[in-house]
This record gives C-alpha cells, sequence and structure tokens, in this order.
C-alpha cells in the first residue's frame, strides 16, 4: 500500500531505478523485464517512453499547456489554440491527454508508455500519438501482439487502463498498467486528498480555482479508470490518471 505522498508523486523511495533514468515499483519492473524478453523472442525492442513521473513533472506539464507554453493537440493531432478557449475548455483539452498533477497513475510506479525501439531509427522523434499505434502506423505490430498477449493472460500483470474511449481520457495504447498493483491504488485520489496536496506545494497551478469547482467532476469523467481495464481477479475498484 503506497502512501499519500508516494500516490500522488511527491515521495520516491518506492521506487527502484532502471536504464535511462527510468523507474517502477521491484514487482512491476521484474514482470516489464519478463515482458520485454518475451517481445524479444518474437522480434520487438519493447522500450519505454516514461514511467514513473514526479508531482513537480506533471506540475510543470499541466502549467506549461494551461499557459499556452507547451502544445496541446485535438484527437486528430491538429494543435488547439489553448488561451483562447474559456477555462472551463481549456481544461477539458489538456485532460484528454495530460492528468491533473496528483492523479497520474505514473506516479504510483506501475504504469508506463511503451514503444518499438526495433521499428524506427535511432534519430525518429517519438510522438506517442494515435496516428504511430492506429492500424498500419509504425507501433502498430507491437500492439497488435501486446493485444494477443493480454487476451492469452500472457502479459506479466500489464494491461490497458486508456485501452478504449470512454469520452474523457483520449485512448492510449502505448500505456501499459501493473495490474496487481495499480489495482491496489485505485480509488483513493480523493478531491479532499487532492487539495490537501496542492496546498502542500510551493508553486501555484495554473487554473486551480476552475478545477477546484468541477472537481468531483472532473475526477468521474477523467481519473476513475472501470473495473472491466483489466482481468477481474485484480480488481477490487479501480481509479487513476493519465
Amino acid at each position: 500500500m503506497l502512501t499519500t505522498e508516494q500516490l500522488t508523486g511527491r515521495d520516491e523511495r518506492h521506487l527502484v531505478a532502471l536504464a535511462r533514468g527510468h523507474r517502477l515499483q521491484p514487482l512491476a519492473a521484474a514482470a516489464f523485464a519478463r515482458l520485454r524478453g518475451d517481445a524479444r523472442e518474437a522480434g520487438f525492442d519493447l522500450a519505454i517512453a516514461s514511467s514513473y513521473r514526479s508531482f513537480e513533472r506533471q506540475r510543470l506539464i499541466w502549467n506549461g499547456k494551461a499557459g499556452g507554453e507547451r502544445p496541446v493537440h485535438d484527437d486528430v493531432g491538429n494543435a488547439v489554440a489553448i488561451l483562447a478557449l474559456p477555462a472551463a475548455e481549456r481544461i477539458r483539452a489538456i485532460l484528454r491527454f495530460s492528468a491533473l498533477p496528483g492523479t497520474s497513475r505514473h506516479h504510483w510506479g506501475t504504469d508506463l508508455d511503451v514503444y518499438d525501439a526495433a521499428a524506427v531509427p535511432d534519430d525518429y522523434v517519438l510522438q506517442l500519438s494515435p496516428q504511430e499505434v492506429a492500424p498500419g502506423g509504425v507501433f502498430d505490430r507491437l500492439h497488435r501482439w501486446l493485444d494477443a498477449q493480454m487476451a492469452a493472460g500472457t502479459s506479466h500483470g500489464f494491461y490497458r487502463p486508456y485501452g478504449v474511449d470512454r469520452g474523457g481520457v483520449a485512448p492510449e495504447r502505448w500505456h501499459l498498467s501493473y495490474a496487481p498493483l495499480a489495482a491496489g491504488c485505485g480509488g483513493r485520489v480523493t478531491a479532499a486528498l487532492l487539495r490537501d496536496c496542492w496546498d502542500c506545494e510551493r508553486e501555484p497551478l495554473l487554473l486551480r480555482s476552475e478545477l477546484e469547482a468541477r472537481l468531483p467532476e472532473l475526477l468521474e469523467r477523467y481519473v476513475e479508470v472501470p473495473a472491466d481495464w483489466c482481468p477481474s481477479p485484480f480488481v477490487d475498484g479501480d481509479a487513476g490518471g493519465s
């Protein structure tokens, strides 16, 4: 069971170091090594694009997008003129692809974004875009293989919390979650916990007043994940954020 600080990305003592600066919980790291070995035998180089992400890193991403300093795209990849939108629409546009600081599943050390390094040249600029994982996309073969592993129960506990579009977070086929640990974190991110978390930070969170006015609704739409994201033996209610 993670502490509140670990759940919200403010304590990293539950993690182990992996190659290239990535970090996961020990059990998730061991399971990913097994999945990576299976992928190698199938002809893929299963690589990590993003693993653990701290609260501070998520805050920088959020504030950069809310302040117009980082790009925000719509579902088909078109740039969004974020500062031209009213606050409520700006929040929705950001939450489609980026989690609120304190709610990201990447805080837990159980979730990671993956790609096939063998499918692209060394100088390829990774986007983690819908086009890359769509049928015929550069990483389509990897994800069809992962689909088969999950369906057969041989994915070593990794499943997709954002595999389909439920009207909140956009589908993210590249996002894998280690269900044996992640399911135990679900449902623990509440509005009260987030307010306390944000109060503890010295740097402000942009759009905070607008977020707090709609926080229960936003948590339901963009943070909660239905229990069917992974097989029932792992799940006792779940929630999380990208």
